[in-house]
């Protein structure tokens, strides 16, 4: 391979904007330097001596984006999909959270997620871990391992969880975060530490002024929960009276937008003034639906979200979401949106394939900057996928084998993956 450069053959397809789709049958993107040069039909002579590589009629992608999954809680999967969200919290998550103390066990635990990770789709991640800083630090380390672009979430938790997940003080909790992300930017090149008050219901006010101090500190992003489910909702507006509403406990902390770069996840019962502010202050919306559906918390108005111009991506939300898979996700994300539309609010327009697929490429892509898309400029994360065993590659139009990718993603194989130019792996 040259040094700087080299350039994919094969069916490229990109989104050009929410709706509409870059297409390219038997085209060449190129790389140079981390970053693609464009998409061609026919190679420019300026590349003629570079390194092509021929995936032979596969589909060429983006990397895909998930904006929201909890690593140790990979290994629950598909258990308590009965209970609703604080109930399968105290069932389920923190129990099993709390193994994590154990650093063979996380070991462990960790070395299955990042290899399910590494060998998805799934290209850039923000990811929980626990409170644990060793534990952590072990994810993290998989994944610089791995090639992947990550942000990673040592959690925040001073109140009302059980006491193996309670951390001593809010001073104790700020003084081991800012240790932990000291280590971080020495360490890492491609996973970078993101800051993770778990919601705010375990977050006492001392440990939120304490976050946001370490936020202007270090200028890091912040992650969080928002609005997923009713009786959490009730539970913030006890906890935070003065607020106006569950996204404002953040903002009076200044943990919501603005000056922060900030993602939340579900937003299911974000009300007009919530999205407002959302807008206002450039809150990235992470649209878990599977998640959604299997807690019982309800149907996100992603279609409002576009709508009011608030940045919206897709999470998979691993264990609330029983997958990694993101195309997976992209069906979900367009099921639940009929489902509110038919059921719901008749004025909120089911997503299409297209504009699910936008979600988790360009949508969450923008949390991390130029990323999600194959066009000149945006940083080169990008699968080959062949889809032989789902479309006929030779009668079949590129967004027509996409539509069927969402669906069928199970039935099709991932052969190669880069994430900011360099090579994940290639079979």
């Amino acid at each position: 391979m040259n040094e700087s450069v080299f350039i994919l053959r094969g069916d490229i397809c990109c989104s050009r904007s929410l709706t509409e789709l870059t297409v390219q049958k038997d085209g060449y993107v190129v790389c140079r330097d981390g970053i693609s040069e464009g998409i061609y039909e026919r190679l420019p002579d300026r590349y003629k001596d570079c390194p092509v590589r021929d995936t032979k009629g596969a589909l060429i992608l983006p990397g895909l984006v998930d904006l929201h999954i909890h690593a140790p809680q990979y290994t629950f999967r598909g258990l308590g999909m009965d209970l609703e969200l604080l109930e399968w919290l105290n069932e389920h998550t923190f129990p099993e959270e709390a193994k994590y103390a154990d650093i063979e066990y996380a070991k462990e635990a960790y070395g299955r997620f990042v290899e399910k990770l590494k060998y998805s789709a799934t290209t850039r991640a923000c990811i929980f871990g626990t409170i644990h800083v060793p534990a952590t630090e072990y994810l993290m380390d998989l994944l610089e391992q791995s090639g992947l672009c990550t942000m990673v979430g040592k959690v925040n938790m001073d109140r009302n969880a059980p006491d193996p997940l309670t951390e001593q003080s809010a001073d104790k909790s700020a003084y081991d975060t800012v240790e932990w992300v000291k280590d971080c930017l020495k360490r890492y090149r491609k996973t970078k530490p993101i800051l993770t008050p778990r919601f705010i219901p375990t977050c006492t006010d001392a440990l939120m002024e304490n976050l946001k101090k370490i936020q202007m500190r270090y200028g890091l992003p912040v992650q969080s929960h928002l609005s997923e489910n009713v009786s959490e909702v009730g539970w913030v507006q006890e906890l935070c009276p003065e607020s106006e509403f569950y996204g404002d406990a953040y903002d009076r902390f200044g943990l919501f937008g603005a000056d922060t770069r900030t993602v939340m996840a579900h937003c299911v019962y974000s009300g007009v003034q919530e999205r407002r502010r959302m807008k206002e202050n450039g809150v990235f919306a992470a649209h878990c639906p599977e998640s959604n559906m299997n807690l019982s918390s309800g149907i996100a108005p992603v279609r409002a979200f576009l709508d009011e111009g608030i940045p919206t991506g897709l999470g998979s939300d691993v264990a609330g979401g029983s997958t990694e898979d993101l195309f997976a996700a992209m069906a979900h994300a367009i099921q639940a949106s009929k489902l509110r539309w038919r059921l719901v609010d008749d004025t909120l327009k089911p997503l299409t394939a297209a504009e699910s697929f936008y979600l988790a490429t360009k949508g969450g892509g923008e949390f991390f900057g130029r990323v999600g898309s194959l066009e000149e400029g945006y940083e080169f994360d990008a699968v080959i996928i062949d889809d032989s065993a789902v479309s006929d590659r030779e009668k079949a139009e590129i967004s027509e084998r996409l539509e069927r990718l969402i669906y069928l993603s199970s039935e099709a194989k991932i052969t190669g993956k880069f994430a900011a130019g360099e090579e994940i792996f290639w079979r």
